[in-house]
């Protein structure tokens, strides 16, 4: 069955809850709750990646991330680390995170893989082609699914060459990264012709693109959390197609979109 992966973003700039679970305390309680609201795992993230996002410190990165992680693990909350710098990657491991999620692939640290292979955990490679003040200029294809499949591919292949176990790797599409509307579509529509039959993390949760395809009069499509229908009927259709994950910032709307494709595939009538 398709695992949640619920959103914490302990950042003060995160696109669609930036500050609200900024302080510590406030992250722990969140994360607690997207467990109970039934996501398997908790990704939490210090740095914010939205469009125009500027960088942080790795040392502030760890300040907001590694004691929220290590309160997680003694709760008994799984837990993986969005980071793109290998040393966060090792402390949260450290901490207690089981998996690292990288939202450039490995490609914003070159000590990354090589950290990744040491730790032996899971790794989320996502599409990636540059950091978020540049991103939206890279949103240049002639056929999205094939780049992407061929990038990410090339990606595997560093990864594996640094010692990272070709199993523990999982294919994330990165939609709205280098991607603002329709060069996302294509990517959802055929992931098992880009993924190459690898696991497929999909991190559709309220993003730009759906904003675009929802747009109506009466809806403001520019508001983050106008976008939660959206997103659980992404979550949905993902889970149908057979993805490993889906990142949401709401667990009990993906938990319940999962049951209920579960449910239906349960009771097709299978011939013979």
């Amino acid at each position: 069955m398709t695992l949640v992966m619920g959103i914490l973003n302990v950042t003060p700039d995160s696109f669609s809850d930036g500050g609200l679970f900024a302080e510590v305390d406030a992250a722990i309680a969140r994360g607690v709750q997207l467990a109970h609201d039934g996501a398997d795992l908790v990704d939490v993230g210090g740095e914010s990646t939205r469009p125009g996002a500027a960088r942080v410190t790795v040392e502030e990165e760890q300040r907001r991330v590694v004691p929220v992680i290590r309160a997680l693990a003694q709760a008994g909350v799984a837990t993986s680390i969005d980071t793109m710098n290998a040393a966060t990657a090792r402390a949260a491991v450290e901490a207690g995170a089981s998996i690292v999620n990288d939202v450039s692939g490995g490609l914003a640290d070159d000590a990354m893989a090589a950290t990744v292979a040491d730790l032996a955990v899971d790794f989320i490679a996502m599409h990636w082609r540059a950091h978020s003040t540049e991103m939206d200029h890279r949103d240049e294809y002639v056929d999205v699914v094939r780049e992407v499949g061929d990038e990410l591919s090339a990606r595997v292949d560093a990864l594996v060459a640094a010692g990272v176990a070709e199993d523990r790797i999982v294919l994330d599409p990165g939609l709205g990264f280098s991607k603002v509307t329709d060069s996302n579509w294509p990517l959802l529509a055929n992931a098992a012709e880009w993924s190459g039959g690898r696991r497929v993390l999909v991190g559709a949760s309220r993003k730009r693109f759906l904003g675009a395809a929802i747009a109506r009069d009466g809806v403001d499509a520019a508001d983050p959390t106008a976008r939660e229908a959206a997103t659980t009927a992404v979550t949905t259709l993902a889970a149908a197609a057979g993805a490993w994950g889906v990142r949401v910032h709401d667990a009990r709307a993906a938990v319940d979109a999962i049951r209920v494709v579960s449910a239906w595939e349960n009771a097709v009538r299978r011939e013979g």
